[in-house]
């Protein structure tokens, strides 16, 4: 034989060794699913950087895993128990103490330590010591949205990265920065400094979701996955990091006279325009066109009953499923999430549906209707029953999962006593009759039907029975581009401590600008205008920028 054909099947061998490498380096990415939160994200995230995904089936998927991530998502205690169930405890301790590489996300932080403050009396894995606190601060809690990085120590994990990158929070609960010193990677800032991110040897846990942070989190994703990169030195930067303002792009979703599915936009909840529903073009395609955009998260809003069709076939769920293919930031879906029956007349619980909507790929769910009406039904006797969709679903899923969407219009009143026991205000915008005063309205399907309940006092009880966040729209301003309703976000907003999204009104730039300036909303959305292309999120952020309001810079693939 030839040297030159020596040297070619040597080369042909090495090819084929790699390929080899490869594929067995691939199929080692194990997924620890415990059956809550959005594991599709994660799955998603890393088949898209290339990896193919073993998802956990039983504890001997966990003790042969070569390298195991768990997006641990919802409860604490609720996690603990279910893992109890299906035998997953003892397996995941025993890997993580072999010091293979385990990335644990989120409530997959939280389970290394003892314990946490979110359920009493359960223990964790204990593979660091100490509680996992709840925030204690006056902030909004849940700690929501996009927040910088302190790197405290060298790690592959940030190889490539300035250190100056946003990362997407979403959490009640935190490891203190004072504990475990060694082991802190990095440490970020919400009313006071708290941990972001732990490794020891080969064992990393964050606080942030990189499936859900964009490119930059997608390269976390890859960097823990390579073995082979060096330890980076760490970045020295302030330890105030500011959480940013969140722009979200909002598609309203129906099927259209031709059963064709579109994003729609109304006025005043009117979708229709010469008779025709208005079609402002296909949602999976605007989600990816507003990602690529840099919107911080996207929300579906189903306002079609699709109620002929079994849960499995509803076509939100297929939106989600191919939307959250290639976007990376959070999603959003409501409507629909109530108790719900087929045309075969089975019969599925809203926890059921909520559960379904998170498998498709949703990271929150937005109650409307069903929850004017549980806070009706706690109005009548004032205590909870612990069986509505809103207990149920953050009991499971925590309530950073469970955003309460409130559809308001104003009534205006002469004085506070025609209030009739609602919450009323002082307004600068004079009714019809020159009225001072107004009161907010709720109204459940749509607008179509008022109800006698305030936005206020809706807000506050919904808060008191587990929802995490605040979805404001408002009826008045809904497609005027007059701006926001600010007289309604300051009131709801200084009613609950848990975050607000400004909806309705936005008409340009400034709007954003004037919402964030004059208020304390974490976040603003907009629809209409983004539909149309009369202003772009890029223009908004640009704006926000100039005028010295913190904000995510885009970081589109």
């Amino acid at each position: 034989m030839s040297l030159t054909q020596i040297l070619a099947k040597k080369t042909v061998f090495v090819q084929a060794q790699n390929i080899l490498k490869t594929v067995r380096l691939k199929v080692m990415i194990t997924l620890l699913d415990y059956g809550a939160g959005n594991v599709r994200s994660v799955t998603n995230a890393l088949e898209y950087i290339g990896e193919n995904v073993k998802v956990v089936k039983n504890s001997e998927d966990i003790i042969s895993a070569e390298k195991l991530i768990f997006p641990g998502v919802g409860n604490f205690g609720s996690m603990i128990r279910i893992l109890q169930q299906q035998n997953y405890l003892a397996p995941l301790k025993s890997y993580i103490q072999s010091d293979r590489p385990f990335l644990g996300i989120c409530l997959g932080l939280h389970v290394l330590f003892e314990t946490s403050e979110e359920s009493q009396n359960v223990s964790g894995l204990g593979i660091f010591p100490g509680t996992v606190k709840r925030f204690d601060t006056a902030l909004s809690v849940p700690h929501i949205g996009w927040n910088g990085i302190n790197i405290k120590k060298p790690s592959r994990l940030f190889a490539g990265l300035s250190g100056k990158e946003k990362f997407y929070f979403v959490h009640s609960y935190h490891v203190a920065a004072s504990e475990n010193e060694q082991e802190v990677l990095t440490t970020s800032n919400y009313g006071y400094e708290f941990v972001s991110s732990i490794q020891k040897g080969n064992i990393i846990g964050t606080q942030f979701h990189p499936e859900k942070s964009a490119r930059y989190g997608l390269a976390v994703l890859k960097n823990f996955l390579d073995m082979t990169l060096e330890k980076q030195m760490p970045i020295t930067i302030s330890t105030d990091t500011k959480l940013a303002k969140r722009i979200i792009a909002c598609l309203d979703v129906r099927s259209n006279d031709h059963a064709d599915l579109v994003v729609t936009k109304g006025d005043r909840y009117d979708v229709r325009e010469n008779g025709n529903v208005r079609n402002l073009g296909k949602p999976v395609e605007l989600a990816r066109r507003y990602y690529d955009e840099g919107a911080d998260e996207i929300t579906f809003l189903n306002i079609t009953g699709f109620r002929d069709f079994p849960l499995e076939d509803l076509p939100m769920m297929e939106v989600l499923k191919q939307t959250s293919l290639n976007v990376f930031v959070p999603l959003t879906i409501g409507g629909g999430i109530r108790k719900y029956t087929d045309k075969n007349g089975c019969t599925y619980s809203a926890t059921e549906m909520a559960a379904a909507y998170f498998r498709s790929g949703a990271d929150k769910i937005s109650i409307g209707s069903e929850a004017v009406q549980i806070a009706e039904n706690y109005l009548k006797t004032g205590k909870a029953t612990g069986n509505s969709a809103i207990e149920t679903i953050s009991d499971i899923y925590g309530k950073q999962a469970v955003v309460i969407s409130v559809d308001p219009c104003r009534i205006y009143v002469q004085s506070p006593d025609e209030g009739n026991g609602h919450s009323v205000i002082e307004t600068n915008i004079p009714g019809p009759n020159g009225e001072k005063y107004c009161w907010y309205q709720c109204t459940i399907n749509g607008g179509r039907k008022k109800r006698d309940i305030d936005a206020i006092t809706l807000c506050r009880i919904c808060e008191k029975l587990g929802a995490g966040e605040i979805l404001l729209n408002c009826i008045d301003r809904d497609g005027t581009n007059d701006g926001f309703d600010i007289e309604l976000i300051s009131a709801v907003k200084s009613a609950v401590s848990i975050p607000v999204i400004a909806s309705s009104g936005a008409g340009c730039a400034e709007h954003f600008h004037e919402v964030f300036t004059k208020t304390d909303v974490e976040s603003a959305l907009a629809a209409g205008i983004f539909h149309r292309n009369e202003v772009s999120i890029a223009t908004v952020k640009t704006y926000l920028e100039e005028k010295k309001v913190e904000i995510r810079h885009t970081d589109t693939i």
